[in-house]
């Protein structure tokens, strides 16, 4: 009872800033009470910008930190709140009024118990970004070098427990009393929330994708992160070098400094590609603050709060899906999505193939500069409701970074298209993954672990006919399947894995 006493006290609050900015009018798809739109159309302020989405972004800013984080995620969530809305919100800036310089003190004393002397020579008071959840400092360590240092805000925590509490306490109430959006996993979308800003909150994480990030990079003369200092680094202080560049929008200075647009952007598609397809973890928050050109023309990024993670098989099934997609293959399109059960066996593969290819003609059918993947896919899942697509929320992330991208390319340089100066880079990761000799080797691999499997399937179908011999108990199918690690009782799986393996080989030869 209190804690739905305290919520509907925040909603109350909620629902007047929401009213101020105008933005309930980019919810009337939820099905929000004429009533309440009437009303808040009373209460709201003149000077509002013109779109929807903007309003909302302007509400969810004025609300603070955990709401400019939530409209964060919301950026991504074009199946949700509309493609107009999820631009809107992707232009949301997490910008705040800096904290003290002495909490800041007080924050890196309190984590290494040493004054902060012993650990820098030189602390610069003003901060250089002040974000929702922590601000950066640059200062000197003691041994001469230039460091960047992100410190927690004070007390903020707590500020995200109570917000993100409220949150969870609203999805419950959708998932239960309205039956239509429960397939849109509110409940499922607030914990992956949670476990997001958990993460942001504990800047060892961060860190440590940093240093993945650089490992996986290591041989990369066009892509560099700034090395993590872990003897300045915990849970409330990130310590990493400093670096210097240029923002990546600042195609003049970038031009004046010597180097070609194009190949700049060149250079960020295939990073960009290297990280989703290649490694499978990639920065999920790329924007124009976050990716530098260093002096040399190497791209440099910060900020590694929000990545992202894609497994093997989505990866297969993502490039199989572009591919369909830009080849015209629109069967394919389908057939992968139904493969990789992104859409029930229940829908018609006919009816989504003709929605695939009504998605992508309108965006492909356009001059190659104009092709954007990003928007293919946002429209793409737009149609989740129709199909009962369930939620993807790598994919979305993903869609959400790649258009993050384009607009980044496409200021630099408008003339051409980022995927296509990527080709060449394109084509043979395909070659080499997506090709006959590829599917082969993951056939093989496929079969293989089946035989791996054989000798526990045939120790546990051996306890479970000891059991019988044993006292003449009868099992249900169900318990054999249970007796033989959850399979149903049958050989046939092993050998056709045999089989196909032998053909393969056969094959290969």
């Amino acid at each position: 009872m209190f804690r739905a006493l305290r919520n509907l006290r925040r909603l109350l609050r909620i629902g007047l800033t929401f009213a101020r900015y105008g933005a309930f009018d980019s919810l009337e798809g939820f099905g929000l009470s004429p009533v309440l739109l009437t009303v808040s159309r009373w209460l709201r302020r003149r000077d509002l910008p013109p779109r929807p989405g903007q309003r909302l972004a302007a509400a969810l800013t004025a609300l603070g930190p955990s709401f400019i984080k939530l409209g964060q995620a919301l950026s991504t969530r074009a199946d949700l709140v509309g493609e107009a809305v999820a631009a809107d919100l992707s232009t949301l800036q997490d910008k705040l009024a800096p904290f003290p310089v002495d909490d800041a003190r007080a924050t890196i004393e309190a984590e290494f118990g040493r004054p902060l002397a012993a650990l820098f020579q030189r602390f610069d008071d003003t901060p250089v970004a002040a974000a929702s959840i922590a601000q950066v400092h640059f200062a000197v360590t003691t041994d001469g070098a230039d460091v960047a240092v992100k410190v927690l805000r004070p007390g903020i925590e707590g500020l995200f427990a109570r917000d993100i509490d409220l949150f969870l306490w609203l999805a419950q109430l959708v998932e239960r009393h309205v039956p239509r959006l429960r397939r849109l996993k509110p409940v499922a979308i607030v914990r992956s929330f949670e476990e997001t800003v958990k993460i942001e909150m504990d800047l060892r994480l961060e860190a440590a994708a940093a240093a993945e990030l650089a490992q996986n990079f290591a041989d990369d003369p066009d892509f560099r992160v700034p090395a993590v200092d872990w003897a300045r680094t915990s849970r409330r202080v990130l310590t990493t070098g400093r670096i210097a560049g240029i923002s990546i929008d600042e195609r003049g200075e970038i031009a004046a400094a010597g180097f070609e647009p194009t190949e700049i952007v060149a250079r960020a598609a295939r990073a960009f590609f290297n990280q989703v397809f290649r490694d499978g973890f990639f920065h999920a928050d790329m924007h124009p603050g976050n990716l530098f050109v260093a002096p040399d023309g190497a791209l440099v990024a910060v900020d590694f709060g929000i990545m992202g993670r894609i497994d093997e098989p989505t990866r297969y099934a993502l490039a199989d899906m572009l591919m369909g997609f830009l080849t015209g293959d629109y069967a394919k399109v389908a057939d992968v999505h139904f493969r990789a059960g992104f859409v029930p066996s229940s829908q018609s593969q006919g009816a989504f193939t003709q929605a695939c290819r009504a998605i992508a003609e309108p965006i492909l059918g356009k001059p190659l500069n104009e092709i954007s993947l990003a928007r293919l896919l946002a429209q793409l899942f737009e149609v989740t409701e129709q199909f009962q697509m369930e939620t993807q929320p790598q994919l979305l992330l993903l869609q959400k970074s790649m258009l993050v991208c384009e607009g980044v390319g496409r200021k630099l340089a408008p003339d051409v298209n980022m995927w296509e100066l990527a080709r060449p880079l394109i084509e043979t990761w395909m070659a080499e993954n997506r090709g006959p000799a590829a599917r082969a080797r993951v056939a093989v691999e496929a079969a293989l672990e089946r035989i791996e499997e054989l000798p526990a399937f045939v120790g546990n179908v051996e306890k479970a006919a000891a059991m019988l011999a044993a006292g003449g108990v009868r099992l249900h199918p169900d318990s054999i399947a249970a007796l033989s690690g959850g399979r149903r009782l049958s050989w046939w799986p092993w050998a056709v894995a045999v089989l196909a393996l032998a053909a393969v080989i056969v094959w290969l030869a």
